[in-house]
């Protein structure tokens, strides 16, 4: 499995999750995402998903409707984008 991790502060968390709810990565082919904050900054996201291939995964990291969303969420500045495989899950 492909695992995904994207960070970035938002302007505001309410604002960024009503975005994220219209487009999130389960529905562009992951098999599951998480959303995590900050416990310092509740404005600060990681988006943690698993997709079945590393072409899937940059297809969606790469999709210019995602960039979309960020900007319409209130995404502040560049996200940290992390691509991993996994080797073991427990």
């Amino acid at each position: 499995m492909i695992i995904t991790a994207i960070r970035h502060p938002v302007q505001n968390y309410d604002t960024w999750k009503a975005v994220y709810d219209t487009m999130p990565p389960t529905s562009r082919g992951a098999k599951f995402s998480r959303v995590n904050r900050s416990v310092d900054d509740s404005n600060m996201v990681v988006v943690v998903a698993g997709f079945d291939s590393l072409d899937e995964a940059e297809a969606f990291l790469g999709s210019a409707e995602l960039r979309e969303k960020m900007g319409e969420a209130g995404v502040i500045g560049e996200p940290r984008i992390e691509i991993y495989e996994e080797v073991e899950a427990i």
